[in-house]
């Protein structure tokens, strides 16, 4: 084994679990974590680790196997601790038997996701203590520290990491694993049983330990002071933030947090009386900032740093300027030139871009959800008229369609939601739609199966076992709405455009509520490719009808001696989906011969 290795920050965290023992793990696919379960899979196969069907369930198989005294570790995106937030807010109070890692992936400037939340604050609020690596070999240190310090302090522990973090890779020192042997379930009801009267005493002993952890974060040596002697000014920063100020090279002290929850208030306190200025470097929320001023230290921060997205080194040294911190070197900054922007676009032969095509031509309200087809809200084809959270889009249109008949509004309302979103929190959604029902509201839920987690890389969901055996569940989804009670269930093949278009149309007039399913399986997951098409421009009109499908390999070009441009094909990027070829008036694409 190489001693030291080259890791992304997710890796990182997958081998740190690996090398402290850690022996079940649980995660729900969502971008900047995926690639931690993905790791364990694939790298360590004598951990346990799975990807469970949401974020609730996730840290429930994690609760029980920490109960079991097993060394446990589950990861998400930061919206996803939303989701698990019912039995988190619980299992902080409880005594744990294994060490227990939370790994939040915060996405300051919201690379990929709908919203910006700082996960630090919902630590604080489940009275979780945070530790916040800066790089890789952080990343896998701190997985180990906080295994071991969560059995010391009898607590999960949160480790937070940003987008840049999980992604961007440096050198790790690895280690032999550890050996950690499950202890078992002591089933003590007074510490497991979370009911009053037993949960009284809870608060008292969940108290009692932040004011232990307070006292470690003291003396820990994940936090450090970088003193410079000469310094009138003290920057305290944690988490990719210190090696954006490392680049400036300053001649400026800097205490450096690798805990920022419960912070080492009492040492700041006593550095803070040797500096002028206290300035606090973080991305996102004030978390920091508002820590040490309600703890009566006089400090500064975000009235020098943006409130929102990432925080460059560019950002940091503008910010300092602007603040009198430091002098500009020069009054000619390095220009950095613009790239050209590529708009997000549905993969060559996706599934769901005849929907949205269909959709489109239809001109109907549309109320999306997460995953690839989030993108319909995009350019070229702006179509979704929201997007909120998982599996949000079937109660937001029943709420419309309630709110629409007060005010005496009948208009058609689609739903689009795919298959994993579906499973992982349409289901209660779509059995509350029984709920006082209005039967002649015009309402379409058009469910996506392309059997699998598609946008996050692929990863399995419940229905793809019907894609092979390699898949341990096969899940119906028109099974499952039958069960419900939904009797108008109507399953198209999308890539058969004219007969899917046909009976999505009749669904968005039918007087009721109906469902659609749509079967195609994501091209890029399984790999799917036919023959290429091809464009005769000598029959084209230029009519864009193809182009409107949102393909990756159509394009309008230039002919050699024909003046109108006109579509064309790049027929190493066609899968042969023929959805073109279908829309097209004029029979001008055409699928290519295969040569015998």
């Amino acid at each position: 084994m190489k001693n030291k290795q080259m890791l992304s920050g997710n890796s990182a965290i997958a081998r740190g679990f690996y090398e402290g023992g850690g022996k079940v793990a649980a995660s729900f696919p969502g971008s900047p974590t995926v690639e931690i379960m993905h790791t364990l899979n694939t790298e360590y196969p004598d951990i346990y680790s799975e990807f469970s069907i949401n974020e609730k369930v996730a840290l429930e198989v994690g609760i029980g196997a920490s109960f079991a005294g097993a060394r446990t570790l589950v990861s998400m995106k930061h919206v996803g601790v939303n989701v698990c937030a019912d039995p988190l807010m619980t299992f902080t109070q409880t005594r744990i038997n294994g060490g227990f890692v939370l790994v939040t992936g915060d996405d300051p400037g919201m690379l990929s996701s709908q919203n910006e939340q700082d996960n630090r604050i919902f630590g604080k609020f489940a009275n979780m203590p945070i530790l916040d690596p800066s790089d890789s070999q952080e990343a896998k240190d701190y997985v180990k520290e906080a295994l071991t310090l969560s059995e010391q302090f009898n607590r999960p522990f949160m480790i937070r990491v940003t987008s840049r973090v999980c992604h961007s890779r440096s050198p790790v020192v690895l280690s032999e694993p550890e050996e950690v042997e499950i202890s078992g379930f002591s089933k003590k009801l007074e510490d497991y049983g979370m009911i009053p009267p037993n949960t009284f005493q809870k608060q008292y002993d969940m108290q009692e330990g932040l004011k232990r952890l307070a006292d470690f974060a003291e003396k820990s040596t994940l936090n450090r002071l970088e003193e410079v002697e000469s310094s009138k000014t003290l920057i305290i920063t944690s988490g990719l933030m210190y090696h954006n100020l490392k680049e400036l090279d300053l001649p400026i002290s800097v205490f450096k947090l690798g805990m920022v929850y419960p912070l080492p208030i009492e040492s700041i306190k006593e550095q803070s009386k040797k500096y002028n200025r206290i300035i606090v470097i973080e991305e996102m929320m004030p978390f920091i900032e508002n820590e040490l001023k309600i703890h009566g230290i006089q400090c500064e921060g975000k009235n020098l740093f943006n409130f929102t997205g990432e925080l460059s080194t560019e950002d940091i040294e503008r910010g300092l300027i602007n603040g009198g911190i430091i002098v500009a070197k020069n009054d000619n900054p390095v220009k950095v030139e613009e790239t050209v922007s590529r708009i997000p676009m549905f993969c060559a032969g996706c599934p769901h871009r005849p929907v949205f095509d269909i959709l489109k031509k239809s001109k109907v309200s549309v109320i999306g959800d997460i995953g690839c087809y989030s993108m319909a809200v995009l350019p070229p084809l702006n179509i979704l008229n929201s997007i909120i959270s998982m599996g949000a889009c079937i109660g937001i249109m029943k709420g419309l369609s309630k709110a629409n008949t007060i005010a005496n509004n009948k208009e058609p309302l689609v739903a689009v939601i795919g298959d994993g979103t579906f499973y992982h929190s349409g289901m209660p959604s779509l059995l509350n739609m029984l709920h006082q029902m209005d039967p002649d509201y015009n309402m379409t839920l058009i469910i996506l199966d392309n059997g699998t987690t598609a946008m996050t890389g692929g990863q399995p969901n419940a229905g793809t076992g019907k894609y092979g055996a390699a898949y341990d569940m096969n899940v119906s989804v028109e099974s499952i709405v039958g069960a419900m009670g939904f009797n108008r269930v109507k399953v198209v093949d999308q890539f058969q455009y004219k007969e899917a278009s046909k009976t999505i149309k009749e669904e968005l007039k039918h007087p009721g509520f109906s469902i659609v399913i749509t079967t195609r399986p994501c091209a890029l997951t399984f790999k799917i490719k036919e023959t290429p098409f091809y464009v005769d421009p000598s029959i084209c009109i230029g009519c864009r009808s193809c182009v409107k499908t949102n393909c990756p390999p159509i394009a309008m070009k230039k002919y050699e001696g024909i003046e109108k441009l006109k579509s064309s094909i790049n027929r190493d990027m066609c899968v042969g989906c023929s959805v073109c070829a279908q829309v097209c008036p004029v029979n001008a694409i055409k699928r290519t011969e295969v040569k015998s």
